[in-house]
């Protein structure tokens, strides 16, 4: 059994649960409360030096990092039920829609950032909001356009569940986490309704995690 490193409100670690849901992985939690910095133990640098949260350690102890890796790794060592389209075209365009989710907005508005705003420039919650959801925004503008061309009702590209879907769920619960208003993405909302509905996002949301707070 495979160990996730994780912590519950990580939206990175989110999207390595669903995935782990959707394949049927057997896996277990170490939770690394990022509030209190536990990302950063010596012990937990051993296994990931770079601090931070998800990493995915095997029963031999291998450990990789980065959830997008992590997500690419379970595709080609689980391959059923696939999240990445057969065609190499579809599955570019599912890794564009990824990255700019992982790449693009998630990191923008991630604890370490948000942190460093409040401490190293004194800015109060109105303006990390405001930061948030200002980069939120630009990403949903292209992603939005992207989903009405290539999306359907219920998934970010195509008729079926893919990474990008994935990595989508998260980034919404973000965006009202933080009061970014989504009125102009009817779409990506709507995909994100349905997906939520399912089981595999459902069952790992943040709250239903073993060590949210009760």
């Amino acid at each position: 059994m495979g160990i996730l490193h994780d912590y519950w409100r990580s939206s990175a670690s989110w999207r390595v649960r669903i995935a782990l849901a959707v394949k049927g992985i057997d896996w277990r939690s170490h939770s690394h409360d990022l509030t209190r910095n536990e990302q950063r133990d010596r012990d937990y640098l051993t296994l990931n030096p770079q601090g931070l949260v998800p990493s995915w350690e095997e029963p031999d102890g291998w450990t990789v990092s980065q959830s997008v890796a992590i997500l690419e790794y379970f595709e080609e060592r689980f391959p059923t039920p696939a999240l990445l389209p057969v065609s190499p075209r579809a599955r570019a365009e599912v890794r564009s829609l990824v990255q700019i989710i992982a790449c693009d907005i998630h990191p923008l508005n991630n604890l370490r950032v948000t942190r460093h705003l409040r401490e190293q420039w004194q800015a109060d919650d109105d303006r990390v909001n405001a930061w948030v959801c200002h980069w939120m925004r630009e990403g949903f503008i292209a992603l939005e356009e992207r989903a009405l061309r290539q999306g359907s009702a219920r998934h970010l590209h195509g008729e079926s569940l893919t990474l990008a879907d994935v990595c989508l769920v998260p980034q919404l619960y973000n965006a009202k986490r933080f009061g970014c208003s989504l009125d102009d993405f009817p779409t990506l909302v709507g995909i994100g309704a349905h997906l939520s509905s399912l089981t595999a996002f459902a069952s790992t949301r943040p709250e239903s995690h073993l060590d949210a707070p009760r």
